[in-house]
């Protein structure tokens, strides 16, 4: 038996952020600061290698955490996820073994560890509730970092079973937000776009194509709505289970692409490359779970768009000089 007891955390209690520095790791610890969180600790991936096992171990040891969030992990698109299976399998196992392990020999209290939605298999029933998991086919072109996530959520709850920790896990949809990722060739969807049009606007070019036929449907969470929900889900949830994070709603890639235009102030024309793959037809979670516990999200993905697109063009220098 757990011992957690629904309610607010110890604000003054050690927390740890893994991967504070990443889209999801640094708006949680925006959101636990705002919430009068005092004991945050986070390293870079420059100062800690959470592959290195011993330096994690090294970590816990030193800070001694009650509480924490595991959002640190080896992330792309379906290029970057397609041409380096090995990579997003091995680092993701890694860090997430190296912090599971040192968080139990510290007998961690409430550990959140986050995952993503492409766990499901690629046809699930639609939308996608969490007994979907490990119910069909994996989407092929990131089965590694799903396999991957998925031994997280099982990592989890080994521990609950075997310790009786009050550890949780959450799949948030597909993200978007401050802090992402917009590198040509290892952002996702959404940033892409944002990236893609807003240099097509620039350069006053005719037309922007994009990959594939646009008939994709995704649902997409600002970062700082899944923040609010981690914080939620630490105070509010206590169960093996992994709880679906999303809108509950959801849009074509088509539809999500003239958002992007329209917040870019792009007018050119927009060309589907058919050539290049879709990906999973479909990717709308059942977020029922979430909701029942008394948590919806509240940022329009129109508005949504609108602000990352500023935050884009208030960062755009730093982020092309680095891809």
């Amino acid at each position: 038996m757990t011992s957690f007891v629904p309610g607010p955390l110890d604000r003054e209690s050690a927390t740890y952020v893994a991967g504070h520095r990443g889209m999801v790791g640094s708006a949680i610890w925006r959101r636990l600061e705002s919430a009068g969180f005092t004991d945050l600790h986070g390293r870079s991936s420059g100062e800690l290698d959470l592959r290195e096992r011993d330096l994690v171990f090294d970590l816990f040891d030193q800070i001694r955490p009650r509480y924490v969030v595991l959002a640190a992990g080896k992330v792309g698109g379906i290029l970057a996820n397609d041409s380096h299976p090995v990579d997003f399998l091995s680092d993701n196992l890694r860090i997430q073994t190296n912090v599971l392990d040192a968080a139990l020999a510290h007998r961690v209290e409430r550990l959140l560890f986050l995952g993503s939605s492409c766990i499901y298999p690629r046809l699930a029933p639609q939308p996608i509730r969490e007994d979907s998991l490990l119910s069909g086919h994996l989407e092929p072109t990131n089965d590694a970092y799903a396999i991957a996530k998925i031994a997280g959520i099982l990592g989890v709850q080994a521990v609950r079973r075997q310790y009786g920790l009050s550890w949780i896990s959450a799949m948030p949809t597909n993200l978007y937000g401050p802090g992402d990722n917009y590198s040509p060739t290892g952002s996702h969807v959404l940033p892409a776009l944002i990236r893609r049009y807003e240099e097509a606007r620039e350069q006053g070019a005719p037309a922007v194509t994009n990959w594939g036929s646009g008939s994709p449907r995704r649902e997409f969470l600002h970062v700082d709505d899944l923040a609010d929900a981690c914080l939620h889900l630490l105070e509010h949830y206590d169960d093996g289970v992994q709880v679906n994070v999303g809108t509950g709603q959801d849009a074509t890639i088509r539809e999500i692409a003239g958002f992007v235009a329209e917040a870019v102030g792009y007018r050119g024309e927009t060309v589907w490359d058919t050539s290049k793959p879709d990906g999973t037809p479909r990717k709308l979670l059942d977020v029922t779970r979430l909701h029942d516990l008394g948590w919806t999200a509240r940022t329009p993905l129109r508005e949504g768009i609108a602000a990352t697109v500023e935050w884009f063009r208030g960062h755009a220098g730093h982020l092309r000089e680095v891809g």
